[in-house]
């Protein structure tokens, strides 16, 4: 039997905001991670040579315990087949990055790249709520809307890479416009933490009667309406339903196109607890057909909020073995 107890794999997840890493090892065990943000560097360069800066020193340490096998990423429009991320509407970066190639000339390993929300799925499969299961939706509600789709045990990939851009699917249309991809009335439009943020500042024009009222608008975030929603404020409250209407009846129709054993909630908007998943369910249930009522679950993720991406970008490492 070969022993794999001494290597390590570097997994990467790769968000609008921030970057969180870990050096993982063969059992799922994150011995070490951190963070640096993304948004601090507009050039693609600068923030590869931000990554190595940080991970060399615990490269160093980690070298001398056992074998560092690789690097797996996972990010916004990451391309599997081609290991580029291709116009990323929420990263600085515009156009076709070809990340893998840049970071395996820095680092000097081996890298794969995999979709933020299918790095998330593979994560779960493995070491969370989706454990043991062959056919599941992962949703990532975070700065935008991700999803990974799981049929028959395989993430769903598609001819060209990107299948399962589920959060750029048109819900409401002739909608809200999308900060970046201008599309009109996108789920990520509505149910994203930047989203959340958005229908609070359009309800207060309406009604300056709330909490939310004391800030400025630039100050109005996701993680602040959650706040006030959770001290009764009713307009904050009503955000969550609205949005929690909108998931809903989304994950109704992606439920009837690949009838999911289940569909998990990740990502820091899920730190709204039932605010957001009960009107969630409701509406869900609410808009499917009587043969697939009542049989999908609906649960949130079971790993830290970092956890399930950087564990699952970490298995596209194991995988480079084959």
């Amino acid at each position: 039997m070969i022993d794999l107890s001494n290597e390590f794999a570097i997994g990467i997840d790769i968000g609008g905001t921030n970057t969180k890493y870990g050096i993982v090892n063969h059992r799922g065990d994150i011995v070490e991670k951190g963070e640096l943000r993304t948004d601090a560097f507009p050039e693609i360069d600068d923030y590869i040579n931000a990554l190595y800066e940080t991970l060399s020193p615990i490269l160093k340490v980690h070298a001398d315990e056992g074998k560092m096998k690789g690097i797996g990423i996972g990010a916004p429009n990451g391309n599997f087949y081609t290991g580029t991320i291709d116009y990323a509407p929420n990263l600085h970066w515009k156009g076709v990055i070809p990340l893998t190639k840049l970071v395996t000339a820095k680092f000097g390993l081996p890298c794969s790249l995999t979709n933020d929300a299918n790095a998330a799925a593979v994560g779960e499969m493995n070491y969370g709520a989706a454990r043991g299961m062959r056919d599941f939706i992962m949703i990532t509600l975070g700065t935008g809307v991700g999803s990974g789709i799981v049929a028959n045990g395989q993430l769903i990939y598609g001819h060209d890479g990107f299948a399962g851009e589920l959060g750029h699917t048109i819900i409401r249309h002739g909608g809200r416009k999308h900060w970046s991809t201008k599309l009109d009335g996108s789920l990520e439009a509505y149910c994203s933490a930047t989203g959340i943020a958005i229908t609070a500042r359009e309800l207060l024009e309406k009604n300056s009667n709330s909490l939310l009222a004391k800030y400025r608008p630039e100050e109005i975030d996701s993680k602040l309406v959650c706040d006030c929603a959770l001290k009764g404020d009713e307009t904050a409250l009503e955000v969550y339903r609205f949005t929690g209407q909108i998931l809903g009846e989304s994950l109704a129709n992606f439920i009837m196109f690949s009838s999911p054993e289940a569909i998990v909630l990740f990502g820091g908007v899920i730190k709204a607890g039932d605010l957001i998943m009960n009107p969630t369910r409701e509406h869900m249930e609410k808009n499917l057909l009587p043969i697939f009522q009542n049989k999908v679950k609906l649960v949130f993720s079971e790993l830290q909020e970092a956890d399930a991406a950087i564990l699952g970008a970490s298995a596209l490492v194991w995988e480079m073995r084959e």
